[in-house]
This record gives structure tokens, sequence and C-alpha cells, in this order.
């Protein structure tokens, strides 16, 4: 298990390594110059000395590798260097901003997960096979839907036309009831259609046969049975399923103008700021990579035919 552990872990820094590499030489790549984009306007009246003094306090003469390891080294160490377009430290912008998109984002995992166990369970429990089949095609049909226009949607029906939420001057629990939805639904698509797959295997399996013989009801069977061995694989496609919801919040938070990180990526792309942006996609990778470890740390505990074989090959045996 501590060799597993230790693998993971050397994993999972190779990936921040690539993602912040990455992230430096493609944002290095874009055309354009951001310090003159922000600071050669007209309206601020610097000199072309003054403006060659900015670029040498932000560092944008020295040679590549030097800022590469000058940014490599301060993101060690906790600085993320300073935003241009808010002339504050990068950490402040994400400190206002994380809470924002944490918050949402765990509400939109809390409502996925409803929504695709809610699907999965009357699927697997109804006797009516026109309903079955009508439950089977409602995770292609979420899964189609654009969440920018899911959002704009949700706006129009529940706030400019049955005005049950609104969007303006909403309070702040009351502000998220549209974003979640807008998140929620395509990601409990896929959940959705992974579980009633799982499902039906596994209610093929012998054990559930021999509990059925037992005079069990296929509801207790289900729940106490069936949806736990079912569930590893969902488990999997959850720790995936993060960095789309990633993607997705910054869509959304544009949409419903949320003030979170997907707001803040929207600016620093309008304003090329290469410290925010460089900062937003290492902490959104560190959130993917640390999702996808407690999903490899929990699944074993659900399975324990999976430990059995992590101690295995731990243990130099046969995978």
């Amino acid at each position: 298990m501590i060799r597993f552990l230790l693998r993971r872990f050397g994993q999972a820094f190779v990936v921040l390594w690539a993602a912040f590499t990455a992230t430096f030489l493609l944002l290095q790549a874009l055309p354009g110059d951001a310090i003159l984009i922000k600071f050669q306007s007209p309206e601020l009246g610097l000199s072309p000395e003054q403006i060659a003094e900015l670029r040498t306090l932000y560092g944008a003469d020295s040679p590549l590798w030097q800022q590469y390891g000058a940014t490599l080294s301060g993101f060690l160490q906790g600085n993320f260097g300073y935003s241009l377009h808010r002339g504050v430290p990068v950490a402040d912008s994400l400190g206002q901003a994380l809470p924002v998109t944490a918050g949402l984002t765990v509400l939109s995992v809390i409502a996925a997960v409803a929504l695709a166990l809610l699907l999965a369970a009357v699927s697997a429990l109804t006797p009516l096979r026109w309903l079955r089949s009508a439950l089977l095609s409602v995770p292609s049909l979420f899964i189609s839907i654009p969440v920018f226009w899911l959002g704009i949607a949700l706006i129009q029906i529940f706030s400019f036309r049955l005005k049950l939420i609104p969007v303006i001057g909403a309070g702040p629990w009351e502000s998220l009831i549209l974003p979640v939805a807008t998140l929620a639904v395509p990601i409990s698509a896929p959940l959705a259609q992974v579980l009633i797959r799982s499902l039906d295997a596994v209610q093929t399996q012998p054990f559930v046969a021999v509990a059925r013989a037992k005079g069990a009801s296929r509801r207790w069977v289900l729940w106490r049975h069936v949806l736990r061995n079912a569930v590893p694989p969902v488990l999997a496609l959850g720790g995936v399923l993060f960095g789309e919801l990633l993607a997705g919040a910054v869509v959304t938070e544009t949409v419903f103008g949320l003030n979170g990180l997907g707001r803040l990526t929207e600016q620093a792309v309008n304003f090329q700021d290469a410290a925010v942006l460089q900062a937003v996609v290492v902490l959104a990778a560190a959130g993917f990579v640390t999702v996808n470890l407690l999903v490899d740390l929990i699944t074993p505990l659900l399975d324990p035919r999976l430990a059995l074989h992590r101690s295995s090959l731990s243990a130099g045996g046969p995978a």
C-alpha cells in the first residue's frame, strides 16, 4: 500500500509539473504583449522608458529559461506572482474567487450524484418497460445539451417566465440554484449511464439470485448488495469528469455573473494576464489530481478485491 501511495504521489507531481510547463510555454507563445496592452494606453501617459522599466520589473525581458525558473520557484514557495490587470498578488485574486467556485463545484457534484442515483434506481426498480426505456434515453439527452445554452434556458424559464428564482438581487444560496442545475445536469448524464449499466451487470451475478432466493426483496438487495458493487466504475468516471466540471464552471460563472475562478479566467484571457492563467491552470490540475487520488483510495474500501490486487502488485506478485 505504501509503494502504491508513493507511486501515485509521484505521478501526481509529474502531472502538476507537466501542466505547469505546458501552460508556461503556451502562454509565452501567445501573440501580443500583455505589458504593452496594459500600459501603452495614451491615457496613462507613460513614456517608453517607463514602460521598459515595467518590463524589467515584471521580468518580461529576461531569457525564457530564467522566467521559467523564477516562475517555478515562486510556485513552489506559494508565490504566484502579480496580476497585470488587477495590480494585486495573484494569490489574493484566487483567495477571493476560489470559495465561490468551490461551493458551486461541491453542490453541483452532490446534485449530479443524486440525480444519477435517482435515474438509476427508478430504472432498476420499475416494472414498466416503457418507463425504463424513457429513463435510459434521459442521460443521452442530458449529455447533448450545451452548458451555456442550458444556463440561458434556465434563466429564461425560471427567472423571466415563471419568476421563481431571481437572477438579480438573489440571496447567496438562492443565486446558486440555477448555476448548480446547469452544471449538474450534463455531469449526471454519464454517471447515470455507467451506473445503470453497472447495476444491470451486477444483478446478473449469482449472489443476487441467492439473496433473492432467501426471501430478500428486490429493493433491499439493490441497496444492500448491488449498489455497493456497482459504484466503483462510477467513482472512477467521477474522477475523470471533475476536469469537465471545472471547464463547465468557467462557462456557468460567466453566464450567471458569479465572481469565481471562471470569471477570473475570462478576465485573464481578455487581458492576457499570464500570471493569473498560469495559477488557475495549475490549481485546476491540482484539484483534478487530488480528486483522482481520493478516488483511488476510496475504491478499495468498496471493493476489497482491488485492495488485494494492489497488495499483490506492491509485493511483486503477478498482475
